[in-house]
């Protein structure tokens, strides 16, 4: 029985119960309450019969270890019924479930168009790798809404989105650029990691597939890589062959760590989304900081979208500081005791990182002072609060601290 099966023939029930239960056993009794965890590459069949029956739909029983075990397939599953989508695929990392994604679009001659906002592997990937292949990408204003109808080219064969954006968090006005993208038969996919399931359901806007880096919040431990996408049905055979194709397959033991984060996601990003709100709030007073890029701020252009749209934020955030001086960003960081230094977020501890949206194809960044992101940890909210305040203050007087 699929999740979207499971979940529609009983009583309705709400997102946190969903985190509980899907993805784990049903059925017989006694059970575990968590899916074993299969590891295996090689599954043994007792007859020829079986073996030919089980190659007819690889994707939906034990195969073979790179299309999926017992525990992949619980995986996706859990996903499935989060997302409200057809199908979902696991993948070795969130670049590989994007890249999959884009390659099974993707047409010789062709053109994709992608927001500059892009997360940089994404951008990397079309210019160095599909541009040798001669498909086309267009880096558009993520704020261009309808208005992307005039980027469309015979040529167009997928519009990426992301939103919010990396780095930036620009807000895209999904509803609009899916209208346009249905009207001329175009699929669109796109990159909701910061928001996860819980708060933005792709699908439901019309989007034709929905990927996550679940190495992020889903995971959510900083301790393995994972990617996730979920499709409607009419594009699933197309994403599926391509991924498999690929052969970049989701390892099980990520499987079992998502699953295991999926149980606790609730109460997770409902505190890191509160209290980098709250650290965001009292951010905007500090007079070292020149602007807090948030989408759920009312100052934020683009939050009456993220208002209609989201359900809720989570704690990765940006600031741009005010003073423009070439150290300031290293003076900043450098002073944090709370915060590492790090790449990727959605785990229980606090980061930071340089942004460099100078670095992006459009001038719309030109001008900004340094750009830091901050992903707010479980720590507590009055340490993370005083850590910041001493490092602004130290920018201030421009001694940093030492690690």
């Amino acid at each position: 029985m699929g999740p979207a099966q499971r979940f529609a023939e009983g009583k309705p029930v709400k997102t946190d119960t969903k985190l509980v239960t899907a993805g784990r056993p049903h059925g017989a009794s006694p059970a575990p309450v968590n899916p074993p965890v299969v590891r295996a590459s090689t599954f043994l069949f007792d007859s020829l019969k079986s073996f030919q029956t089980a190659a007819k739909t690889p994707f939906d029983g034990a195969f073979y270890g790179r299309v999926g075990t017992p525990t992949t397939f619980a995986f996706e599953e859990a996903i499935c019924a989060l997302e409200g989508g057809h199908r979902s695929i696991a993948t070795a990392s969130g670049l590989a479930a994007i890249t999959a994604t884009i390659t099974a679009f993707a047409e010789a001659g062709g053109h994709l168009l992608v927001p500059d906002t892009v997360y940089e592997p994404v951008r990397r990937f079309c210019t160095r790798t599909l541009g040798r292949m001669g498909i086309a990408t267009t880096f558009y204003d993520p704020s261009i809404g309808a208005g992307i109808a005039e980027l469309i080219t015979e040529a167009t064969t997928l519009i990426y989105l992301e939103s919010p954006g990396s780095g930036t968090f620009e807000v895209q006005d999904i509803p609009a650029i899916v209208d346009v993208a249905k009207a001329r038969g175009i699929a669109t996919a796109i990159d909701a990691t910061w928001a996860t399931p819980l708060y933005l359901q792709p699908l439901s806007l019309g989007v034709d597939v929905s990927i996550h880096a679940a190495t992020k919040y889903i995971v959510g431990h900083s301790d393995g890589m994972l990617g996730v996408l979920t499709t409607n049905a009419a594009v699933y055979d197309k994403v599926r062959a391509t991924a498999q194709d690929l052969g970049g397959c989701a390892g099980v033991e990520e499987c079992n760590l998502a699953l295991r984060g999926l149980r606790t996601l609730g109460v997770r990003l409902e505190r890191q989304g509160a209290a980098a709100l709250e650290l965001a709030e009292w951010l905007e007073t500090r007079p070292e900081v020149a602007q807090v890029l948030h989408p759920a701020l009312p100052s934020f252009p683009g939050h009456e979208i993220w208002a209609r749209d989201f359900t809720g934020s989570s704690g990765l955030f940006s600031i741009e500081l005010a003073s423009h001086d070439p150290d300031a960003a290293r003076l900043f960081i450098d002073s944090l005791q709370h915060f590492s230094i790090g790449f990727s977020w959605g785990g229980f501890e606090s980061l930071v990182l340089p942004m460099h949206p100078e670095s992006r194809s459009l001038p719309l960044w030109e001008g900004l002072g340094p750009v830091i992101r901050l992903q707010i940890g479980l720590e507590a909210q009055d340490d993370l609060k005083g850590d910041l305040g001493q490092a602004l203050d130290r920018l201030t007087a421009g001694q940093p601290d030492a690690r």
